[in-house]
């Protein structure tokens, strides 16, 4: 498929008004593994025709590290920004495949005097299926064994839980769920700015003990909402030598891969 994403600034100038905007994130921007995550999520709105645009290079870090790692006067910099981009393009509502995004966009900016209505992608896919918007034929996925890993940020820190999984229903797959999900849940450990400092002093680390209770479940794909979530989990995998055999793929690429998008 050829995609053509618009941004916020060719919208603006042709007087088009998007219904949604696609905060694409720094991992989905930057990160090979991640910047397939979003074609497979531009792919799919566009499939729908839902009307969506991107900020491009105006678009910026939501600060999410910054305050994670303790850098309050750094997040507020950079939200304020964000905020003022934002406002100044009258957005109403986000999407995001990035649940760090998410939760500080949702939760954070309304402080600053951002106050938008904001979806994970998890979210708005469900929606685009319980609106008939989005059907899955192909079948490939039916009975395909598939573990679901809950990311702190959708999980326990914004309660979202059934919304991935009617994806998986949506898909007929066999959800095998691991022995902590949902609000009991394991953090892959790369949240709270985890992921850019050197691990402390322990026995294990966390992305070990996550990997190798998605391993015992025997499912042949680990399913993920989140690009610190599928790197932590993929060096797991790595770890047991299983990074062949298993896969780890987000809910938007099952999708986009079982509609041969």
């Amino acid at each position: 498929m050829t995609l053509h994403v618009k941004t916020m600034a060719e919208m603006q100038a042709n007087g088009e008004v998007p219904e949604v905007l696609f905060w694409v994130g720094c991992a989905g921007s930057f990160d090979d593994r991640a910047k397939k995550v979003t074609r497979s999520f531009a792919k799919i709105l566009t499939h729908t025709g839902v009307n969506f645009a991107v900020l491009g290079t105006e678009e910026s870090c939501t600060g999410d590290p910054a305050k994670r790692a303790g850098n309050e006067f750094l997040f507020q910099m950079q939200a304020m920004n964000n905020v003022q981009v934002l406002n100044m393009y009258g957005i109403k509502n986000i999407v995001t495949t990035c649940p760090h995004c998410f939760n500080t966009l949702k939760n954070e900016y309304p402080q600053f005097g951002g106050h938008y209505e904001v979806l994970h992608h998890a979210e708005f896919l469900e929606k685009l299926i319980e609106e008939g918007k989005l059907v899955i034929e192909d079948r490939s996925t039916e009975g395909k064994k598939i573990t679901y890993h809950d990311s702190c940020y959708l999980g326990r820190a914004n309660g979202v839980y059934e919304a991935p999984r009617h994806i998986l229903e949506a898909l007929k797959a066999d959800l095998v769920e691991m022995k902590r999900c949902k609000s009991n849940g394991l953090c892959c450990g790369a949240g709270g700015a985890q992921m850019f400092k050197e691990a402390e002093k322990g026995s294990k680390e966390i992305y070990i003990e996550r990997a190798e209770e998605a391993i015992d479940t025997k499912a042949d794909t680990i399913a993920v909402n989140c690009p610190f979530c599928t790197t932590m989990m993929h060096d797991g995998l790595k770890h047991f030598n299983k990074e062949e055999s298993i896969q780890i793929k987000d809910l938007s690429e099952l999708i986009a891969e079982a509609m041969h998008l």
